[in-house]
């Protein structure tokens, strides 16, 4: 091994506490250290940091198996596996391009949990007020709400990229917390802006669109992948936008670990080449929710998610220079 293979290498482990840098990637054993979100620094400084990962460990919205709680955690020590080299389908380490903490979890309290979605919300607009970029593991998906509340609030009316086997827009009274209802509180309240979002992989039946582009399971089998990255785009264009990607888009056979899991749905390369797709789109925000680690096998599930939100990330990077 020369010196410069050698220095990919850290002299030290725990790099979640001991980087010197935060940029570059760096391989560090995965089966010991510290386990954030890529082995990034834990930090709640966000003086020039461009994404917090933030873990969001709420689910008592969800409606069927509950778990989701210990999803961030989950993600966390997947992500170890993926932490020495950059996502191999991308032409540069978005970990070049971004300088990315782990922000840690954010803390409410369980006891009272109708004032979970103002804690979810205060939390994240201090990042947005910093001019960082949230990307939120989940958590059931309730957790968007609030995120897209604190994301609207600075850029206005947002854009949705929403991948999905349930629409979560079913009518809902106002001030319910449900991980069903939130993307049409979401849109009858003007957060996000149906006309210029989608639905992507449903497979649950909801008679009412509320305004969204749906292409659902039956669309995206029939039409493929390359005209879904289209219709997004087109329904988009450069628009901020927030992405959700629920884990339940997988079908069963990929993603065992999650609450409310349907047949019919899409494998982990479908799913990392729609994310790919959005390379260069304007993301101000994103989330990947419903990981819930007792339903899981062999920690698939959690993988998939860490591998979704480590794609997530070179799609923002996509729009930053390399400062590697």
């Amino acid at each position: 091994m020369s010196s410069s293979d050698k220095s990919h290498f850290p002299s030290r482990t725990d790099l979640a506490f001991t980087r010197e840098s935060p940029y570059g990637t760096q391989a560090e054993p995965t089966y010991s250290g510290a386990l954030s979100f890529l082995r990034r620094s834990y930090s709640k400084d966000l003086d020039g940091v461009d994404v917090a990962v933030v873990g969001i460990p709420f689910d008592t919205a969800t409606t069927n198996r509950p778990g989701t709680r210990f999803g961030p955690r989950a993600i966390r020590q997947a992500s170890a596996s993926l932490a020495w080299c950059r996502p191999y389908a991308w032409d540069f380490d978005p970990l070049d391009r971004l300088h990315v903490i782990d922000y840690g979890d954010l803390y409410f309290d369980h006891g009272r949990p109708e004032l979970v979605p103002e804690a979810i919300r205060a939390g994240i607009t201090t990042l947005v007020e910093a001019g960082v970029i949230p990307l939120a593991l989940g958590g059931d998906h309730f957790i968007a709400y609030p995120m897209l509340q604190a994301l609207a609030a600075k850029h206005g009316p947002l854009s949705l990229i929403h991948f999905d086997a349930h629409s979560d827009t079913w009518d809902d009274s106002d001030g319910r917390i449900d991980h069903g209802t939130m993307f049409f509180h979401a849109a009858k309240q003007g957060i996000v802006d149906p006309a210029r979002s989608i639905q992507l992989g449903l497979r649950t039946h909801n008679p009412a669109t509320h305004g969204f582009d749906v292409r659902d399971a039956n669309w995206m089998h029939a039409h493929g992948i390359d005209a879904t990255i289209a219709a997004i785009r087109e329904r988009v264009g450069t628009r901020p936008c927030y992405v959700s990607f629920d884990i339940d888009f997988l079908d069963p056979a990929y993603a065992p670990g999650t609450g409310t899991p349907v047949v019919g749905g899409f494998n982990t390369h479908d799913a990392l080449s729609l994310i790919r797709g959005l390379a260069g789109m304007h993301v101000i925000g994103a989330d990947v929710v419903e990981v819930s680690p007792p339903y899981d096998h062999a920690d698939i599930t959690a993988l998939a998610g860490a591998s979704i939100a480590h794609e997530l990330l070179a799609v923002i990077a996509s729009r930053f220079p390399d400062r590697g």
